[in-house]
């Protein structure tokens, strides 16, 4: 399995925890999670399903039939599938969190794991982030460098497309050395901290001499 295929089952699984889910909203969730840089189609989707399903990780149900009185009929609408965990796969992914060794800090499967994050210990997470800003700071390191080396033999674009892509790599380091920071301090992320306080608004001047503006002419003239 590739890094995107492995990163596409944490997924799906990670979902299927929280609930069950039909295929078009199993989808779109995922959608959201990876982001606009890989958008998910069914033609990979079902095969990752199909695989979960083979290995008992998943079970699915016909959300088409109903139970009444400890019958199953049909509701006579269309039969869509449902997806949900079974035992094994809650084992699996919690096995699956728990690593937090290189793969976990892979372009593809990092944000994955970030999303779960509530669903594993401190110590893991904080290996992760390491381990991410570790590798992230080497390849900022290799790309200063090759900038270096070829500076004088490429055009402005390449260099603004450098520049790019470094000012990238510097961002999100800066953001996971706020996030160990909190990490550390037993703190919640960023996001779920209260937003500072704001100063209180400063008194408004009060004229000492005599108010010289003019009032606006009357509609009535």
């Amino acid at each position: 399995m590739g890094k995107r295929g492995a990163a596409l089952e944490l997924a799906v699984l990670g979902l299927l925890q929280e609930s069950p889910l039909h295929g078009y909203e199993l989808r779109k969730r995922v959608n959201a999670m990876f982001g606009w840089g890989w958008l998910l189609s069914y033609g990979t989707l079902y095969p990752c399903l199909k695989a979960l399903l083979r290995d008992g990780l998943i079970a699915q149900d016909d959300a088409g039939e109903a139970t009444v009185a400890g019958v199953e009929v049909r509701t006579g609408r269309r039969a869509r599938i449902v997806y949900r965990l079974t035992a094994d796969g809650k084992d699996h992914f919690a096995d699956l969190m728990a690593d937090a060794g290189p793969s976990a800090w892979d372009d593809d499967s990092f944000g994955v794991h970030f999303a779960f994050f509530s669903r594993t210990d401190a110590q893991t997470r904080m290996r992760i982030l390491e381990g991410r800003r570790s590798r992230l700071e080497e390849r900022l390191e290799a790309v200063r460098q090759a900038a270096a080396r070829t500076r004088e033999r490429v055009d402005s674009y390449t260099l603004e497309l450098q520049r790019h892509g470094r000012e990238s790599v510097e961002r999100e380091v800066r953001w996971l050395s706020e996030l160990i920071d909190v990490e550390r301090a037993g703190g919640p992320p960023p996001a779920q901290r209260p937003p500072p306080r704001q100063p209180p608004p400063a008194p408004q001047q009060q004229s000492l001499g005599p108010d010289t503006r003019q009032e606006p002419p009357s509609p009535d003239g």
